[in-house]
């Protein structure tokens, strides 16, 4: 089962590649997409947002203002003001506003991005560096859901956490996994990590998932902190 990337919230600055195996200090305002030449692993797909639209050959936009299955505030719009390129980095961006389409209106808006269908995977690295933002009601997140959904609905298929933040808790990011049966019979395992110094929004990190036929390996800057 193939899984599929997205990209939610207020995610300010972005950088994704996925690494496939068949077998097997950034500046403040731009990421360092340096050291994607990794041993034991073959570059399959990448982002490196150096033109000057979003690649619709990659992502797609959710459009909706369902609250995404958690009671969110905001409607996720496809217009350049919520999600843009500019300057090698994508910028999702959340604002306070009323707006009006065809599922209501909301008094927020952000972007919602997704890979389904045009970069699908089963087992490889992921690694996405990011700046994220903060403050109080903000959840940005990067996470993998099902293509096909063979096992049923969520979360029986399964999701795949790559990276969450709590807007209030900007020094620390959690890795889950979800499984089991569908809601509410589901269930969920993870840990979290916190930064040794400063905060996930002052400078660009580096997220990195492995998954392979055994397990999944999550770590932050190259520090492995949960399998």
């Amino acid at each position: 089962m193939a899984m599929n990337t997205m990209t939610k919230v207020v995610l300010l600055f972005l950088l994704l590649s996925c690494f496939g195996c068949s077998d097997a200090s950034s500046s403040e305002d731009t990421p360092d997409t340096s050291g994607l030449d990794l041993p034991g692993w073959q570059l399959v797909w990448h982002d490196e947002f150096d033109g000057t639209r979003i690649d619709g050959n990659k992502w797609e936009h959710e459009v909706n203002a369902q609250g995404g299955g958690n009671n969110e505030l905001q409607y996720y719009t496809a217009r350049p003001v919520n999600s843009f390129v500019k300057d090698g980095v994508l910028t999702i961006q959340a604002l306070q506003e009323s707006y009006t389409g065809p599922e209501g209106t909301r008094d927020y808006t952000s972007a919602r991005m997704r890979t389904l269908n045009k970069g699908d995977w089963r087992y490889g690295r992921f690694d996405i560096r990011a700046k994220l933002p903060y403050g109080q009601g903000l959840w940005p997140a990067i996470w993998m859901l099902p293509t096909d959904w063979v096992y049923g609905g969520w979360a029986a298929s399964g999701e795949i956490d790559i990276m969450e933040l709590l807007g209030h808790e900007n020094d620390k990011v959690y890795g889950t996994l979800h499984y089991g049966g569908e809601y509410p019979n589901n269930v969920h395992t993870g840990s979290n990590y916190t930064l040794p110094a400063g905060t996930f929004s002052g400078d660009f990190h580096l997220f990195t998932l492995e998954w392979d036929n055994t397990e999944f390996r999550w770590y932050v800057d190259g520090e492995h902190y949960l399998t």
